[in-house]
């Protein structure tokens, strides 16, 4: 039986967040700097032990005129700190609900840039290295961040997006650009089996890309994010997919 882990970003204000909590295995939840505060980060906690997911921390740049999606240059000792208060908050608050932290997944544009910039990669790993080496780190499917997790002998999840456009080189297609984002159901279906099962992508530009799945983001701020979430379970179940965190 194949496995996959099926993780959601919680606490930026979606609706959604309570039903996605009942489809997924891992939440990854925003920890103040690109959306929510102290009382949503509790909300989310207890919501994802409710529903015996896995808890991760979703830290970001300071930006939460943009929700984290504006490009930064910043020393790598200040992203450092910065992933170190974040994830640590939420740690803080997960072990006073008598549960744990299992992974982290940077947000947005920090997410990006880590991907293919070995300085912050580096400055994001060495943080959540420093605050517990049992933590995960997931990260763009072979990208920097993945590398830089490794040097720490930090596990990783490496990551691939349901309805993200790719380019040949297996990055994202940035969201500035044609292409970036899925809309079409059919489509971003038939990508994750693609790359569940055969462990490859298809290029926006048309070639087939090599990627790791270990763990499918499933974005449910979306108009349609529950019935897609519902058409993933049903199709995973189809084809003898197990979701495991």
């Amino acid at each position: 039986m194949r496995q996959i882990d099926l993780n959601a970003d919680l606490g930026e204000g979606s609706p959604h967040d309570a039903e996605l909590l009942t489809l997924v295995s891992s939440a990854n939840i925003a920890c103040g700097y690109h959306a929510g505060d102290a009382i949503t980060m509790l909300a989310s906690v207890r919501e994802a032990i409710r529903n015996k997911v896995a808890i991760g921390a979703h830290p970001s740049f300071p930006d939460r005129e943009n929700c984290g999606r504006t490009a930064m240059t910043l020393p790598p000792e200040t992203i450092y700190v910065q992933t170190l208060y974040q994830v640590g908050a939420l740690a803080a608050i997960t072990q006073a609900q008598g549960t744990q932290l299992r992974h982290v997944k940077p947000h947005g544009m920090l997410y990006n840039q880590a991907a293919r910039d070995p300085q912050l990669a580096d400055a994001i790993a060495k943080a959540v290295f420093t605050l517990d080496p049992a933590l995960i780190l997931v990260g763009l499917a072979g990208s920097d961040l993945i590398r830089a997790a490794e040097h720490y002998g930090l596990s990783t999840r490496e990551e691939v997006f349901a309805d993200r456009g790719y380019q040949a080189d297996g990055s994202l297609v940035p969201r500035t650009q044609v292409g970036a984002m899925i809309d079409d159901e059919e489509h971003a279906l038939a990508q994750s089996l693609l790359m569940i099962e055969s462990g490859e992508v298809q290029a926006i530009t048309g070639e087939y890309v090599a990627v790791t799945a270990q763990t499918l983001c499933l974005h449910g701020d979306g108009a349609h994010a529950l019935a897609f979430a519902h058409r993933l379970r049903q199709a995973f179940e189809a084809r003898n997919i197990k979701v495991v965190a």
